[in-house]
């Protein structure tokens, strides 16, 4: 299983990050040695001399770009301009000077936030431009939807390997918890730990419930990307999902159960419910280089509200 990642240096943007830690996590598994994690204290993805300075440093035969600005769908309302822009120039300069350096593979991931707001469910790759993405989210989802446009182009000029991936939405322990930008598990876990403790009549919910979403645990996440990274040189995008697709109004009950919460959930209507349904077509990973999720919905749930309960007590969270 080490023998391609053993003598492989890599470099892991957003290695410090939720879904980084568990590449890297899954890169050591593999037996790779090599793995640099540039933080940003020290590299500010977003500035080219920083970029410059980044691969003078890491020396990276390969890179797997997760680094990006995200939040759930308060933060995208309030940064549109900053998740664009910062998000468009890291993709846009790390691929470039990945390029320019002739390093091996550049594996960018995107985001479920690029496909049209009213895509046919299942999501196929091939209806990613039939269509203008969600509102709430869209100026992040088509920032990161360059990197297919550019890895493309770079392929069919320079001949450069490069791959793009899209997973579906990510949960798991080590999430972003925070209450200003988190997205909908941990918000929810957060408030229905939180209330549970308090004795809390209520917990008010974004949206009127009835937007679908698919989840995809972290690990499971992880190891889609390692196996593409390895094993899949192609051109077109590739889904990352669970084939498991749950309403808000459901998932926001089992939260609930799992976090030993018995009150009310008070649906806030004037809040929006971002796109109406999100389920992938996941039979391209499958193909292509084997991936298929692991971690059934009800057990990465509860490992979750366990690590946001232990880091709590710690008073982390």
């Amino acid at each position: 299983m080490g023998g391609f990642w053993e003598r492989k240096r890599v470099c892991v943007t957003g290695g410090g990050g939720f879904l980084g830690g568990y590449v890297v996590n899954a890169l050591r598994a593999r037996g790779c040695r090599d793995v640099f994690v540039p933080r940003r204290q020290h590299y500010d993805l977003v500035r080219p001399e920083d970029v410059r300075r980044l691969y003078d440093d890491a020396q990276p035969e390969l890179v797997i770009h997760l680094a990006a600005v995200v939040g759930g769908i308060g933060a995208n309302r309030a940064h549109p301009a900053q998740f664009f822009y910062d998000n468009l120039m890291m993709g846009v300069q790390l691929l470039h000077e990945g390029w320019r350096r002739r390093i091996e593979k550049f594996v960018a991931v995107g985001t479920v936030c690029g496909y049209p707001k009213h895509t046919p469910v299942p999501f196929r790759e091939d209806d990613l431009w039939n269509g203008y993405p969600e509102e709430t989210n869209a100026p992040y989802g088509l920032a990161k939807k360059m990197l297919l446009v550019q890895s493309q182009a770079y392929r069919a000029e320079y001949g450069f390997d490069s791959i793009f991936l899209l997973p579906v939405n990510l949960y798991g322990p080590g999430d972003n918890f925070d209450p200003e930008s988190s997205h909908v598990i941990p918000a929810l876990i957060r408030k229905c730990v939180d209330a549970a403790r308090d004795g809390a009549p209520s917990v008010r919910v974004w949206g009127d419930g009835s937007p679908t979403r698919e989840f995809l645990y972290a690990a499971d996440a992880a190891e889609g990307i390692v196996l593409a990274a390895e094993h899949y040189n192609g051109s077109a995008p590739v889904n990352l999902g669970s084939a498991h697709e749950i309403s808000i109004r459901d998932l926001a009950e089992q939260v609930a159960q799992a976090c030993g919460f018995a009150g009310r959930l008070e649906w806030d209507t004037d809040k929006p419910n971002g796109q109406p349904r999100r389920k992938l077509e996941t039979s391209r990973a499958r193909e292509a280089f084997g991936f298929e999720a692991k971690t059934g919905f009800a057990a990465g749930l509860q490992a979750t509200v366990d690590w946001y309960r232990a880091v709590y007590a710690r008073g982390a969270a």
